[in-house]
This record gives C-alpha cells, structure tokens and sequence, in this order.
C-alpha cells in the first residue's frame, strides 16, 4: 500500500489507528531487541514533543548499553561542537550542533524560523518533522537537513571517531559502537534508503517523521547520550501522528518539503 492509500483509509477517527502505538515494520521497527527502548505513542495531548527527562535517559541509556562514565566530559563536549580541540574543524561540529539542536526540539528547546515574515518559535519533535531556517517543513532524514547531512561526520573513519581519538575520548568512542548504536545504525539506513524524498515511516494506518523511528531514535539517543546525557533527555519522549493532510502534502511534493507557514494550523504542539 502506498503512503498515499494508506493515509486514505483511516480517518481521524479510526480506532485502528488510535490502537497502532506498536505497529512499525522492518526495517523501521529496527531490532526487536531494542524497540521497546524507543518512544511510543503519546496517547495524552500533554504528552506531544514532551522531553524525556534525565531519570528516562539514564534508564535508557543503561538498557541500549551505554555506560555514563564514558562519555565525554564537559570539556571535551564544549571543545567538540565548536571545532576546537586536536584536529578541531568548525564546519563538521556546526553540522553536529545543528543536529542536536533539531533532534532535541521539544517543549522549552524550540528551534526558531521565519513564518510570513516574523521570527517564530517552532516545537515538532513529536511529529518527527522540522522546519529549516527558510520556512520549509520537513522529516529530519530530507536530503536537505543537517541531520541527515551529518551522516558523513558520524560514520566510522569520520570526523567524529577521528576527532575523539585525537582528543582523549577514545572510551566514549567505543562505547558508542559497543552498545544498540551500531545494529540500529544498520537498521536506519536501510529505513532512509527506501522511503524516498519524503522520509516517512508507516505505522498502521499512521505516519511519523524517519526521526522517530525505533532505530533512527536510538541511534541518535545513543549518539547525543555520548556527547551530552543532558541534551539527550531533551529528546521526544513520544511520537505523534502526522496528521494526513500534512503527510500527504509532503509525500506529494518532489523535495520532500513544503511550507510550514501553510500547514502550521494542522500540526498542534500541545
């Protein structure tokens, strides 16, 4: 079934859909493993783009295998995302900056854009979408995004091993890649590599941004955990259905983008 078909057949309403918290597939259900490490669906409205909290984080962290006394200091956090320290480069830490700040938009961490002409703050963490700094609504995983432009900067042999092995964070390198990071990474490409320019994810009769699929979370969890167990528990504790007329728009549009100024009254924060 198409995205399209599939947003057709349940309506607001539909009882399927309001059942379907668990209902992602390969490859966007990630390991059956760590699934259930991931955010379900916000059932409250309190509960859209509602940040984890430090005590969720730490829970999480342990269960995914991430150990918090080797991750990196607050130093060695301060010097990475500027583009300081040993073989420090500004453009690959703004990549990564940009990043943490757009995978951590939710409730007192909103990112800011121009909406018809005005500075406006924007919070859709929940929804897996954001809005880039020319007004354009999108999935975090769009070509265009520096979340997903990153992927080059997070990769093994990349700047970022590169970096942590130059600068002491040899431990929090490895176990980065000793815990769920590293069989979800697999399980997120494969998701990116066939949901098109939209990066949408299926679950039931609902759809999410790729951001918050089991794997592509966690991978990211994993990742910010290691750089800054604070920021990490600024992540989505729930995902929210895009609503269908916003989907649809976007799957509809050859860049996988639209106007958030005209699909703004569609997507309620709270």
């Amino acid at each position: 079934m198409t995205l399209s078909a599939l947003l057709l057949v349940a309506s607001p309403g539909d009882s399927r859909a309001a059942r379907s918290a668990g209902l992602f597939e390969l490859p966007y259900a990630g390991s059956p493993r760590y699934e259930r490490f991931a955010p379900t669906m916000a059932t409250m409205r309190r509960e859209v783009n509602r940040p984890l909290g430090e005590r969720a984080a730490d829970r999480i962290a342990r269960a995914i295998g991430l150990n918090r006394a080797d991750v990196f200091t607050a130093k060695q956090y301060a010097l990475f995302v500027s583009g300081k320290g040993v073989g420090g480069q500004r453009a690959p830490a703004e990549l990564v900056d940009k990043s943490v700040r757009i995978l951590t938009n939710t409730v007192g961490t909103p990112l800011y854009t121009k909406v018809d002409g005005k500075v406006t703050p924007v919070v859709l963490g929940s929804y897996g979408l954001m809005v880039s700094t020319d007004g354009m609504l999108e999935s975090p995983a769009n070509e265009d995004a520096p979340t997903r432009q990153v992927n080059s900067v997070i990769e093994p042999g990349g700047y970022l091993s590169t970096w942590c092995r130059a600068n002491g964070a040899e431990a929090a390198l490895r176990g980065l890649y000793r815990s769920a990071y590293t069989a979800e990474a697999v399980w997120g490409n494969k998701a990116q590599q066939q949901s098109g320019e939209a990066q949408l994810v299926p679950n039931g009769f609902q759809v999410v941004g790729m951001s918050m699929a089991p794997p592509i979370w966690i991978v990211n969890f994993a990742l910010i955990y290691t750089l800054n167990p604070k920021l990490a528990a600024k992540m989505p504790a729930h995902w929210t259905p895009i609503p269908a007329n916003v989907a649809l728009a976007i799957a509809a549009s050859p860049s996988g983008q639209v106007p958030y100024s005209k699909y703004r009254s569609s997507l309620p924060v709270r």
